[in-house]
């Protein structure tokens, strides 16, 4: 592998390392109806795992109102309970052929876990960047032992990686600013 192969490679492994951490962060509370917050909730129906997004449409008419209309009505159940096991904090109302939630106030206290949540995926984005790093850093030096590139290549491809490892890293942080700035805005 060429030098200008890894740092591609690397690249491509933090920018989906940074879409990853943002899909995550879109699971998160912000007080506000997202129908991020629960359309990749699993559902055990049809004797498999499929999400919410798979069984239903997830409409939000209100900015505090979720509303999860099921294509088959078999399914309303096994979604209003998935919906309740998980760490959302939210009950669905199942009224008629629809699953209606409404996103109460969050308190300062959990707007602050909410925080803290998002900094610990965020950290653990940080961590899988430096994987890459790391990964990318150890092919460059095969590349160098095994003969094919020389010492100069090898050395501006490390600062190469390192410039894209920072790169990434602040894009986290950005994510994280601007996800904690919509969490604790009242």
């Amino acid at each position: 592998m060429t030098p200008d192969d890894i740092l591609l490679e690397a690249e491509e492994k933090m920018t989906k390392t940074e879409q990853a951490v943002v899909t995550e962060f879109a699971g998160v509370r912000t007080g506000k109806a997202s129908a991020a917050l629960v359309e990749n909730i699993q559902v055990e129906v049809y004797g498999s795992l499929m999400r919410i997004r798979e069984l239903a449409g997830i409409t939000t008419p209100e900015s505090r109102l979720l509303v999860i209309q099921p294509w088959d009505l078999a399914t309303i159940q096994p979604i209003e309970k998935a919906i309740q096991k998980s760490n959302l904090g939210l009950s669905g109302a199942v009224q008629g052929k629809v699953i209606r939630l409404a996103f109460p106030e969050l308190s300062t206290e959990r707007r602050q876990e909410f925080v803290k949540i998002i900094k610990k995926m965020s950290e653990e984005g940080r961590v899988a960047i430096r994987h890459v790093r790391r990964d990318g850093l150890e092919q460059l030096k095969k590349a160098k032992t095994s003969g094919g590139v020389g010492e100069e290549e090898v050395e501006a491809a490390e600062k190469e990686i390192q410039k894209l490892t920072d790169q990434y890293i602040g894009k986290i942080d950005a994510h994280v600013v601007t996800k904690e700035k919509e969490i604790m805005t009242v």
